[in-house]
């Protein structure tokens, strides 16, 4: 049920921050914007999405995931609604910069949920199905919020699909109460889950500033950065791309960028799947985890042409293509960052990783709207195919992706 719940998160934490993406053209034209205004706002977004992401994991790993999730919700929620008020460029980077505050928050704390339910073998799957959702909300919005702009306004878009997340509170809160028990804690800890809560005090575990010093852990912080990266510039401009470079009308973004999107969602499933399978064939969490990362990583390269194809639905069909191979990959990146890292630290360290992808991601928007404005998209289809070439360099650089002993932490 936790799971659930953490899915249903996961799809309105995706689809509220999609609606703009969708009805920029729209807010363009209202709001007199350029490219490169709305590359500001993005920028706003991503910002404070990284700094909140690292936040958000330290509060997670005082508080706990589950108050941190709930605070979370409602922050978000209120900031999504917020953007129905926007008069310009300045109200519009306020509200996208608190929507970053509140959703930043989301996924560490759910992560280190995660982490102390699940053992490796199945771990992945409960991080796939997460991150599936963020899939399935970015494959509902151009729907819905097509379909709810075109008869209410895209300000009414922002009210409505903002609220979704405040009925979430309730269940959340209704579950944790029959899971919070001293009888389910300890089932936690007989079945070795790795929370805090089966850490005893005397464990020889590595200390936080001790696993800063590896080389394992900074090689794969910067390849989730690389990617994350090229991840934020399909879900910020894609469905802008296909208006501005492809000729589709809102009602064909509304009937077409659900395919992506749709596929996206495959690719986390089968991301989880696959590289769970290897492990059960006995390949090892090592060598599982590297062969789904590095086919992922490969498929996201050649997918990158998709700036180059010379018809529409071909453009369509690598851009759906690499979604898939982007969220296969991101669904073992996001489990590798758990399994290395020491329990009582999970959530802030995975919250690093996040924020290290999301300020590249910022400072990018910065630049692709200018050369947007100016050279068109295929330059950014170049930048993101180059990102994840060295992502790929970077993950092999990390060696052994099994978690870090103690006792190598001064030579790892």
């Amino acid at each position: 049920m936790v799971v659930l719940l953490l899915f249903a998160g996961s799809v309105i934490n995706y689809l509220d921050r999609g609606v703009l993406s969708v009805v920029i053209p729209q807010v363009r034209w209202d709001l007199e914007l350029t490219n490169s205004q709305y590359g500001l706002a993005v920028h706003a977004f991503l910002m404070m999405y990284a700094i909140f992401y690292i936040v958000g994991g330290r509060i997670a790993d005082r508080l706990g995931y589950r108050r941190t999730i709930s605070l979370t919700i409602v922050f978000w929620s209120l900031a999504c609604m917020a953007h129905a008020l926007v008069q310009g460029l300045r109200s519009l980077v306020i509200c996208r910069a608190l929507l970053g505050m509140g959703e930043g928050s989301f996924y560490p704390a759910a992560m280190r949920g995660v982490s102390g339910l699940f053992l490796p073998a199945s771990r992945a799957k409960a991080v796939g199905a997460i991150l599936s959702a963020i899939s399935l909300g970015m494959l509902i919005a151009p729907p819905l919020v097509a379909m709810t702009t075109l008869r209410l306004g895209w300000r009414a878009a922002f009210l409505i699909l903002g609220s979704l997340g405040l009925w979430l509170l309730l269940p959340w809160h209704l579950v944790h109460r029959q899971i919070e028990t001293p009888e389910h804690r300890a089932v936690v800890v007989q079945a070795g889950g790795a929370g805090p809560a089966s850490q005893a005090p005397g464990d020889p575990e590595m200390t936080l500033k001790e696993f800063l010093k590896t080389r394992k852990y900074w090689c794969v912080l910067a390849a989730r950065g690389c990617s994350d990266a090229s991840w934020y510039f399909y879900l910020f401009w894609i469905p802008g791309y296909f208006q501005d470079a492809r000729g589709f009308s809102l009602a064909m973004v509304g009937k077409l960028l659900w395919i992506p999107y749709f596929c996206s969602f495959l690719g986390a499933l089968a991301g989880a799947t696959a590289s769970s399978a290897l492990i059960r064939q006995g390949w090892g969490l090592h060598r599982s985890r590297m062969t789904a990362l590095l086919v992922s990583a490969s498929l996201c390269i050649f997918c990158a042409s998709a700036g180059f194809a010379p018809r529409t639905n071909l453009a369509l069909a690598l851009v759906s293509l690499a979604l898939f191979s982007h969220q296969s990959w991101s669904t073992n990146i996001h489990t590798v960052i758990t399994e290395i890292s020491p329990p009582r630290h999970v959530a802030i360290l995975y919250g690093m990783t996040g924020a290290a992808g999301t300020f590249l991601g910022a400072v990018a928007q910065l630049v692709i709207g200018h050369v947007i404005d100016l050279y068109g998209y295929k330059p950014a289809f170049l930048w993101v195919g180059g990102m994840y070439v060295l992502a790929a360099i970077l993950l092999v650089s990390a060696g052994a992706l099994d978690p870090i002993p103690r006792m190598a932490a001064g030579s790892a």
